[in-house]
């Protein structure tokens, strides 16, 4: 698929990286030379120096015959006019980066006036994937599926935990609730489990179910934690205001601690009900005069990784609940494996699989489509949602029956409003959503899973 995406910062940089290993054509634009270099330096695509608001330039990048363009440079408007003027001359799809929370409600009306296929909101998305860990704080990562009525969860088993020892065949019995677990993380291998496979602690686990199922799993093994009530946010970007919104809709209270004073007046305008404090973060003694010590979740959001990081550690150190903190470059990811930050978020990573699970959608595969799109282990593994159509290979037949490939298991359907936990004698039905997890490679439709597929 020929792709081009304006823009070479940190969004636009990680989209051309995913989307190039997924196989496609890629040509990125930029007006800096000297970020065209280094992308042209680092990965596999054909980079053009220009201005992506300039008709001649995006024709000059190939957008006239393009299957798909990215506007992701830092500026909205740059992004709508690069929109316009791609669907003007001829880009069948065209996806453009908006950030303004003054957008956030008008996205349906932009999308049309502007004959956008989709609007991505990276600190949007970003604030989402942060208010489902801290409204299940228990776990490090919550993955969400058909519009939240399953979800992936992510949790390490700690030493002397209850799932140490336990066989996978034996955890509905002794636990009593309806959750399977779908993948294993031992010592950076990845294993896709069986009924066999004995957990040990320091594993961790990618466990599937819905809500009320997930909440009874960890209540039955004594790792459940209540919701947060009192979060504290160190920085008050554009993320800071989303996450703030979406966590006093559920009626948890938020201080926001901001080091400008011009940016703390405009928070008061734009979050009005949560509690505005201008002053720096990283000083244990502001976190600690602003009341650190009651609030039972802290999230890092400024734009430095080394900030969010060490207060992270020190939010940890004064037992706070949960701490979640936003990272941007991919080694302090892997570095703080071991450090007790098991909840990290990476905006430009969430938008780069939103668009690579579009992408493989725009394939038109035979008999399922593919609806949400997440990695685990360092990308090793993909968990997909498959929308299942008549057509496909695998409906009607029994699972047992289902010629499967290696490291590939069917986590879960999604049937109406029921969620169905599979077993040999389950069935996959037209209409039903499929959540599949493999780490046999990349998948852009349903019928792969299957061996007849290779």
């Amino acid at each position: 698929m020929k792709i081009v995406i304006a823009g070479t910062g940190k969004v636009g940089r990680t989209v051309a990286a995913v989307l190039s290993e997924e196989e496609n054509d890629v040509t990125v634009i930029d007006l800096d030379p000297e970020t065209v270099s280094l992308v042209s330096n680092d990965l596999d695509v054909i980079c053009v120096e220009g201005n992506a608001a300039d008709p001649e330039a995006l024709r000059g990048a190939g957008v006239a015959s393009a299957d798909l363009v990215v506007a992701a440079t830092e500026k909205d408007e740059v992004n709508m006019v690069c929109g316009i003027a791609s669907r003007k001359l001829g880009a069948k799809h065209v996806i453009a980066r908006i950030r303004d929370p003054l957008y956030l409600h008008q996205v349906a009306f932009l999308r049309d006036a502007m004959g956008l296929s989709q609007i991505i909101n990276p600190e949007y998305e970003c604030a989402k994937e942060i208010s489902r860990i801290l409204r299940f704080p228990g776990a490090s990562r919550v993955d969400a599926f058909s519009k939240g009525s399953v979800e992936i969860v992510e949790h390490r088993i700690p030493e002397k935990g209850a799932l140490d020892g336990v066989a996978l065949r034996d955890l509905g019995t002794r636990f009593g609730a309806r959750v399977l677990v779908a993948l294993v993380e031992r010592e950076g291998n990845a294993l896709i489990p069986n009924g066999s496979t004995v957990l040990h602690s320091g594993d961790r686990l990618s466990i599937t179910g819905s809500s009320r199922e997930l909440r009874r799993f960890f209540v039955a093994i004594g790792e459940y934690k209540r919701p947060v009530r009192r979060v504290m946010i160190m920085g008050g970007g554009r993320t800071a205001v989303y996450l703030t919104r979406l966590l006093e809709e559920s009626g948890i209270d938020v201080t926001i601690v901001e080091r400008s004073r011009e940016r703390c007046d405009l928070l008061c305008d734009l979050v009005p009900q949560a509690h505005i404090v201008c002053g720096d973060a990283t000083f244990s003694d502001v976190l600690q005069e602003d009341g650190i010590a009651t609030a039972d979740g802290f999230v890092a959001l400024t734009g430095d990784d080394g900030d969010n990081i060490i207060t992270s550690l020190y939010a940890r150190s004064c037992r706070v609940e949960k701490v979640v903190t936003k990272v941007n470059h991919e080694h302090f990811a892997d570095i703080l494996n071991d450090s007790g930050l098991d909840s990290i978020v990476s905006p430009k990573e969430i938008v780069a699989l939103q668009l690579a699970r579009y992408v493989r959608g725009l394939s038109d595969s035979a008999g399922s489509s593919v609806e949400t799109l997440y990695r685990l282990v360092d990308g090793k593994v993909e968990v997909l949602e498959f929308q299942v159509l008549e057509e496909s290979a695998c409906v009607h037949v029994p699972l047992r029956e289902l010629r499967l490939r290696e490291n590939i298991l069917i986590s879960a359907l999604i049937r109406g409003s029921k969620t169905i936990l599979p077993n040999g004698s389950t069935v996959i039905m037209p209409g039903d959503h499929a959540i599949v997890v493999t780490a046999a490679g990349r998948l852009r439709s349903l019928d792969e899973i299957l061996e007849s597929a290779r």
